[in-house]
């Protein structure tokens, strides 16, 4: 099927032809972004949108009309992935939310008979007791740390950066200033 040519590729200017480049032969650019510079240099040069697909390594010339649409539309931005691709987070941020704070409280002793949380634990308590009927340990985990949480010696989950400790005016919550600093 050839493609559709209706809409050509406008001209494009000194700072796109060097951006497009650059990225183009950046070996640490991402795959897809250096095939739509390809595909777009290539039409900038007066190839056909078949032949520049051909090059760049898409299946069809339709390909390289819809990037150029986007093209002019969104600028150099059209190199991106478009919005709205790629799975969809299973859990929002109330769900998140959930689970840090489930986290933070201590588990029922004797319920559960045990002082402090284990992913496993912490995994079934959800289950139980939420609406998060598939939650899992390794989603728990990843909306732990991505909270700034970090699992302790202790065999506990706590915010890095803070501790807890008892003064003789009562328990008093000290914060690391270097925490940022010492995570990279």
């Amino acid at each position: 099927m050839a493609a559709r040519q209706k809409v050509p590729l406008r001209a494009l200017t000194e700072n796109e032809v060097t951006f497009l480049t650059r990225c183009m032969r950046a070996t640490s650019e991402r795959v897809d972004r250096r095939q739509r510079a390809q595909a777009l240099l290539a039409v900038a040069q007066g190839a056909s949108f078949s032949a520049a697909a051909r090059q760049a390594g898409f299946r069809s010339g339709d390909t390289v009309a819809r990037l150029i649409e986007r093209f002019h539309q969104q600028g150099l931005a059209a190199l991106d992935i478009g919005r709205g691709r790629g799975r969809k987070p299973t859990y929002g941020p109330t769900e998140r939310t959930l689970m840090v704070q489930m986290a933070q409280t201590p588990p029922n002793r004797q319920g559960d008979s045990s002082a402090t949380w284990s992913l496993s634990l912490l995994e079934r308590t959800l289950r139980q007791q939420s609406a998060l009927p598939r939650v899992s340990a390794n989603t728990i985990r990843r909306v732990l740390r991505e909270a700034g949480a970090s699992y302790q010696r202790t065999r506990t989950w706590c915010v890095t950066g803070t501790s807890e400790r008892l003064h003789k005016r009562g328990r008093v919550i000290v914060r690391d200033r270097d925490t940022e600093a010492k995570k990279s």
